[in-house]
């Protein structure tokens, strides 16, 4: 309900939150377009963790959500971070405020979100203003009701044993593709959980080993920020930018079951020569499954799901497959995440006063045992004491 409100009436309060609204369903395409300040409206029922840090990161003011950001289905983390951050959160708004126009010029005001008009300011919408004691609460009740989705996992993978066998088995299926994975090591890069800290701290191994490195769908992106240039994207392709597709990399377009591409449109209108690989799993399975039957020596995994409540996040049947390709391709993986917090480079003190003592031993060594480097060295005191001479004559006279 609509309602025309007057300026400086008691229903508006001095501490509002004003802003410019940025509207969008999809969470990850509407980060894109953020700016700080901005407050964001979605419709995402249950919002993970990987939205959450993305609208953090664009310090958005509030965000104004449709739907309820956490239904207790299982413990999602991002009404919990967004509430953290200090970031206003209004709840379950309704659908109606999907139809704000982008870029308007809004008003949260407790737990309503307003926009001015000719009239004054006008209610677009009520919802519930969700607190950091809630999201709590409705965190720890999610954790002790997940059983009940435990046993929908568990269904969900059965079901994709009988679908998609052939594929997780054998490599009935694979696609054809120029890039030789024998005997190399891969690098698979998710845009996923702490991706920018596993990056860094893979660094060294990257330089050193060069493996082959792979970006799924934002990925690629991920890569390329990093100064990295991926050897192949494998996606859907809803998700990176142009200037990625066209850097070189051989592109893989995740099919439907049916066939269908909806990436590939896309790639055909940019003149990109790729290949599709038809499969009901999420990319990041295929991408794991087409290194492994192509007999890649090692599969480093960056940013993927790792754990049920990751699987759960995802909100997607298909995540199913992800626990099985684990299981498929597990002889051969390592997963990167939290590489960055299990160890990080620094120099220790104790390294530093070992490198230099032993830089003095061995200098002490060739002066002793080199005569003509002992000449000099003398040479050179000589020429420092007679500089000192010098300097005191022509100071004290």
């Amino acid at each position: 309900m609509r309602r025309p409100l007057r300026h400086g009436t008691p229903e508006t309060v001095d501490g509002a939150i004003r802003g410019r609204a940025r509207v969008d369903k999809r969470t990850k395409d509407l980060t894109q377009r953020l700016q700080p300040g901005d407050i964001a409206i979605i419709d995402h029922e249950d919002i993970d963790r990987i939205a959450a840090e993305g609208l953090v990161g664009k310090q958005v003011k509030a965000v104004v959500n449709a739907a309820r950001s956490s239904t207790g289905r299982y413990p999602n983390l991002g009404p919990l971070l967004l509430c953290a951050a200090g970031i206003t959160v209004i709840d379950d708004a309704g659908s109606q405020v999907m139809s704000v126009p982008e870029g308007t010029k809004v008003v949260i005001d407790g737990d309503r979100l307003l926009k001015m008009n000719g009239e004054g300011l006008v209610e677009m919408a009520r919802g519930r203003l969700l607190t950091v004691h809630e999201a709590e609460k409705t965190l720890d009740k999610a954790k002790q009701s997940i059983s009940v989705e435990l046993e929908r996992f568990a269904e969900n993978t059965i079901g994709y044993i009988k679908d998609e066998r052939d594929v997780l088995l054998e490599a009935s299926r694979l696609p054809d593709v120029k890039t030789d994975f024998h005997g190399r090591h891969v690098l698979i890069v998710v845009r996923g959980y702490d991706y920018k800290d596993d990056l860094a701290a893979l660094r060294a191994y990257i330089r050193e080993v060069r493996p082959l490195l792979i970006g799924v769908d934002g990925g690629a992106d991920a890569l390329m920020d990093a100064g990295l240039k991926p050897t192949m994207i494998i996606g859907d392709m809803d998700s990176v930018t142009t200037e990625t597709l066209l850097s070189g990399a051989e592109v893989v377009v995740h099919a439907y079951a049916d066939g269908h591409a909806p990436g590939l449109e896309r790639i055909e209108a940019l003149g990109i020569p790729a290949t599709t690989f038809v499969a009901s799993g999420t990319s990041e399975d295929i991408a794991m499954l087409l290194a492994f039957e192509r007999g890649a020596e090692l599969i480093v995994a960056v940013g993927t799901h790792a754990n049920l409540v990751e699987f759960l996040d995802k909100g997607r049947k298909g995540m199913a497959s992800t626990f099985l390709v684990r299981l498929r391709v597990g002889p051969i993986l390592v997963d990167a995440k939290g590489v960055s917090r299990l160890y990080r480079g620094r120099v220790r003190r104790s390294d530093l006063i070992l490198f230099l003592l032993a830089a003095l031993i061995t200098m002490a060594i060739v002066i002793s045992v080199s005569r003509p480097v002992r000449l000099d060295l003398e040479i050179y005191w000589q020429e420092f004491r007679n500089f000192l001479f010098n300097l005191q004559e022509s100071v004290f006279g």
